[in-house]
């Protein structure tokens, strides 16, 4: 299996604050809309650079989102890492085959346009998410 990387993923608990910070710290650039992940009750937006890999950044979408117990556990931080890879179901279940955990299995994914995510958790911290799209739902222009 060969995998990329693909974006880093940082639970927060403003969208708009963190994303100014990395904006202005870094260079990046708003590069979707924020969205709601119904299935996942948080909102999602990219940051981008060229020639650089993407900001993910997740907030709680309400106050059961699952992020919440995450941010009150690690604060806010390193939620997980994108990996793309060509194709979704295989990653997983060789990831699965060699110890990892599978925390969703293969579905649509609403940032990424309902191309198929799955998260697994790789051990020593790492949570995973593979994808098989460039695909995000952008910017409306």
């Amino acid at each position: 299996m060969e995998c990329d990387l693909d974006h880093i993923c940082l639970a927060v608990r403003s969208i708009e604050k963190a994303a100014d910070k990395i904006c202005q710290y870094l260079g990046y650039e708003i590069k979707t809309k924020k969205i709601l992940n119904t299935k996942q009750d948080v909102y999602v937006q990219f940051l981008g650079k060229p020639g650089s890999i993407d900001f993910k950044l997740i907030m709680p979408g309400s106050l059961k989102s699952p992020i919440i117990s995450f941010l009150k556990k690690n604060g806010e931080g390193l939620h997980h890492v994108g990996l793309k890879t060509d194709n979704v179901k295989k990653a997983l279940e060789e990831v699965k085959k060699k110890g990892a955990i599978s925390t969703l299995p293969p579905e649509k994914g609403e940032a990424f346009c309902n191309e198929l995510i799955a998260f697994a958790y790789l051990g020593n911290g790492l949570n995973a998410e593979f994808i098989d799209t460039d695909k995000r739902v952008f910017i409306e222009e």
